[in-house]
């Protein structure tokens, strides 16, 4: 592919992500130009970009995922190239489309790659002609025949998962235990996923016990390489949302880590993949089963630039110019450990929002600890977001020295104002059983219902 050069990229996000996508920008000699909503008028990154544009009002839906006033922005600062940083607008194939069709470069995978990554029905069987195992399931999307699904539901055995085709973000999927719980969940799905995702297109698949959320990080280029660039765990979760991510994955062989990488590198030369993404696994009795692709950038991506070194935001934006990579898989390789906590304006407790002003802000330092975040003391949170407002990744030798770093930065970090999720970081990374590694996706549930449990009987 010929190159696509560009000097002046549109950030079209917010947050911390879009402060990463900022410096990595700055550090490559490109101009930035910030495209904002109105309650993220005072933000750090507004005044650190080069050029900041309005582009609606606090709403998601009439500013961050308003592709026409997005792209406006771009045409009017004169950017050349959009990012789409994480959420929003990053997976949909039709602005990717969009952004392309307009002379202007998206900086991400085509959107031919988006469609069929972003729909389950279509990755599963992309996926499974590329030699990637993936969960036993149903071989397409659900019919409308009640009987039929029940067949099938039969056939994969209880309990089973329904899921939406389109779906993503923990959103659009229900366990059921029984035959006598299908049809209503189906229904309900359905509706779900049609109202969430526009696509009513449902599929099921075999409900797997306590299995682990692994996952692989790729990057490719339009001339032909693919590259994996190890593993995270990312089973600490709440509600289908990580929490905590780590990179390696701990207790599982390299060899077979190895195994499933070339086979997601493989993949991805088979459609022609370009740029970052991320194949999700399950993963159980020692075996590895494909439940997604993330066409995107990850929240995570940290762990993984600490443990490779490559910086993925830099890598990502030279393949968008159509550069080839400079690295080859023998060129891969892992240092150390590395975690990441998110720290969420939220009750730590109830898990209720907490919007307001933060009226203090003194994140943590020390030798491998890094603190993305946009915001500082006298900045304002405001309710119309997701709560992320940092990410804090330790990075050791080991996997002990990481969580002793860890431990000690979350308990430096002071925020008064509002409230966040720290102290339940700090009760997951003392638990015996994270400490150990290897828990499961139910393993966070489960240890919230103990915790209030005793809480009811004190």
């Amino acid at each position: 592919m010929s190159a696509r050069p560009f000097r002046r990229v549109l950030i079209a996000n917010r947050g911390e992500i879009a402060l990463r996508i900022l410096r990595a920008c700055r550090q490559m000699r490109l101009e930035t130009v910030l495209a904002h909503s109105e309650a993220d008028a005072q933000a750090r990154t507004v005044a650190l970009a080069d050029q900041a544009v309005c582009i609606g009002p606090a709403a998601a839906g009439r500013s961050y995922l308003n592709p026409a006033a997005i792209l406006l922005a771009a045409t009017a600062s004169g950017a050349e190239a959009i990012h789409p940083g994480y959420g929003f607008l990053s997976e949909n194939a039709d602005f990717a489309e969009a952004v392309e069709r307009s002379g202007l470069v998206f900086i991400g995978p085509s959107a031919a790659s988006i469609r069929t990554m972003g729909d389950k029905i279509a990755a599963k069987r992309a996926m499974q002609e590329a030699g990637v195992p993936c969960v036993p399931g149903s071989a397409g999307a659900l019919p409308d025949d009640p009987a039929a699904v029940a067949a099938i539901a039969d056939a994969v055995g209880y309990p089973v998962l329904v899921k939406a085709a389109g779906g993503g973000g923990g959103r659009g999927m229900r366990v059921v235990h029984a035959p006598g719980e299908l049809a209503e969940a189906v229904a309900t799905t359905r509706v779900e996923a049609l109202r969430a995702f526009h696509n009513p297109d449902l599929y099921l698949e075999k409900f797997l016990g306590r299995p682990r959320h692994v996952e692989i990080q790729v990057l490719c280029d339009d001339h032909g390489t693919a590259l994996w660039l190890g593993d995270r765990d990312c089973s600490v979760q709440r509600r289908n949302q990580k929490v905590v991510e780590e990179a390696p994955a701990p207790g599982i062989a390299r060899a077979d880590i190895a195994e499933i990488g070339a086979r997601c590198a493989a993949a991805c030369r088979r459609i022609g993949y370009r740029g970052v993404g991320t194949f999700e696994f399950l993963y159980e009795g020692g075996a590895f089963y494909f439940i997604e692709m993330n066409t995107r950038l990850q929240v995570e991506h940290p762990v993984t630039e600490a443990t490779t070194g490559i910086d993925i935001v830099a890598a990502q934006l030279r393949v968008a110019r159509g550069e080839a990579l400079a690295l080859s898989q023998a060129d891969i390789g892992t240092s150390g450990h590395a975690i990441e906590f998110r720290i969420n304006a939220e009750d730590p407790v109830r898990f209720t929002p907490s919007a307001g002003r933060i009226t203090r802000w003194d994140p943590p330092g020390g030798v491998g600890i890094r603190v993305d975040t946009h915001v500082v003391a006298g900045d304002t949170v405001p309710p119309h977001y997701d709560p992320l407002i940092a990410k804090l990744i330790a990075h050791g030798a080991t996997r002990d020295e990481a969580l002793a770093r860890a431990e000690t930065a979350l308990r430096e970090f002071a925020v008064a104002g509002i409230r966040t999720n720290i102290p339940l970081l700090l009760d997951i990374l003392r638990d015996r059983a994270f400490r150990d590694g290897g828990v499961s996706i139910q393993y966070l549930e489960g240890r919230l219902r103990e915790r209030a449990a005793a809480a009811g009987s004190a």
